[in-house]
């Protein structure tokens, strides 16, 4: 079988759209279903990336999954916390029959998928607070809403024949690292679940934390298989094939294609442009952290003439930075446009205004006191503009 996890289909990076990427990842998984006769593709929740997906996106998991079983496996999809159940649990029931299974309400936990000898159990997203009634578990927690649900796959393990039994689930198991693209759950009850709640399966299939991770010798994190975040920079992104024929479980993990890599740059503007050791970020995503002592103007026009794809920027500036007095102190010895020049130059780190700027700026408080003298009747006087801001 194949476990992978959170597509999170019509997801944008830093405004980019990732549905060109996350294409290649689902025309690879096609291909890998064919060439190593997979069985079954297990998807372990946040199919989608909200609970309302545009047209387009629905229309790519449609298509994704109909290649998937013409491809010869069987589709099991369990909701995350980015799902609406509701909606991707539409017509389950009949879709089962054409060998999509779509596991979204409690009511489903205990009968599991069945793909030969092997019995697997989805188990969609569980709120503590909306879950923990119907699971009949007074513990509003994570952990307890997973505790009563793996009572009832065990219950329908005792009662089976199967040879092997697998869970797919979406949760944040002690152990696990995580990643900045990754929404807390934390609220509703507490978010930790020890993976010892597993105990007792094959393999677990774990979805929601973004980097791929083994928790312990049978629960696994397969991680997006697209970057959501630049924390993300170090990850291979990819899914675990899974062999379940031997008499353990062996997992080997699948990189998936990577349309554009990451990459995180440091140092001064001029350093960046210059240093010929960042030849491979010039076709990278970019996150660039500015280390001037005085922030550039046009700094990011300037990246973009040598790092076209720079979405990030933020600036550590090294050493000093010019101070400025309190504004309030300085009032009564210094004009109107000084006192917005010097403003200028406080917001753009010590970069003062140019000549045109200064213009501009001198242009803009006399329209303003223009504007409130006609206003207020003051017959030419006027409040001070740094005083009135």
């Amino acid at each position: 079988m194949i476990h992978t996890s959170d597509w999170h289909l019509g997801r944008a990076f830093h405004q980019v759209g990732l549905q060109h990427a996350q294409s290649a990842f689902l025309d690879q998984l096609v291909e890998v279903v064919r060439s190593e006769s997979v069985d079954a593709v297990l998807v372990s929740g946040d199919i989608y990336d909200r609970a309302l997906p545009a047209p387009e996106t629905v229309q790519l998991l449609s298509e994704a999954v109909e290649r998937l079983i013409d491809a010869g496996a069987t589709v099991v999809l369990s909701s995350g916390n980015h799902d609406s159940a509701i909606r991707l649990g539409f017509a389950s029931r009949l879709l089962e029959r054409s060998g999509l299974h779509i596991r979204t309400d409690i009511g489903d936990i205990g009968r599991p998928v069945v793909v030969g000898d092997v019995a697997i159990h989805p188990l969609p997203y569980l709120e503590p607070s909306l879950a923990a009634g119907p699971l009949g578990t007074s513990e509003r927690t994570h952990a307890g809403a997973l505790r009563a649900a793996m009572a009832r796959v065990r219950a329908s393990l005792d009662s089976g024949s199967h040879r092997r039994s697998v869970v797919m689930a979406h949760a944040f198991v002690t152990g696990g690292a995580t990643s900045d693209s990754e929404r807390d759950i934390a609220v509703g009850g507490v978010a930790a679940v020890p993976p010892d709640v597993f105990a007792g399966v094959d393999y677990a299939a774990l979805g929601h934390l973004h980097g791929r991770q083994q928790v312990s010798g049978t629960v696994r994190y397969s991680g997006s298989p697209v970057a959501m975040s630049f924390s993300e920079a170090s990850h291979t992104k990819g899914s675990w094939l899974v062999d379940l024929s031997g008499d353990t479980p062996v997992a080997d993990f699948v990189a998936a294609p990577v349309e554009r890599p990451l990459m995180l740059l440091r140092g001064t503007l001029d350093e960046l442009l210059a240093d010929r050791r960042h030849t491979a970020a010039e076709s990278a995503w970019c996150q660039v952290t500015l280390t001037d002592p005085i922030r550039p103007l046009g700094a990011m026009e300037r990246l973009r003439v040598r790092f076209p794809h720079t979405l990030d920027l933020s600036f550590a500036p090294s050493g000093s930075v010019t101070t400025m007095s309190a504004y309030a102190a300085s009032l009564t010895e210094r004009s109107d446009l000084d006192v917005c020049c010097d403003f200028l130059a406080h917001v753009r780190g010590g970069h003062g205004a140019d000549e045109a700027e200064r213009v501009l700026l001198a242009q803009a408080v006399e329209g303003a006191r223009l504007g409130r003298s006609a206003r207020d009747g003051e017959g030419g006087t006027s409040n001070r503009v740094s005083g009135a801001a």
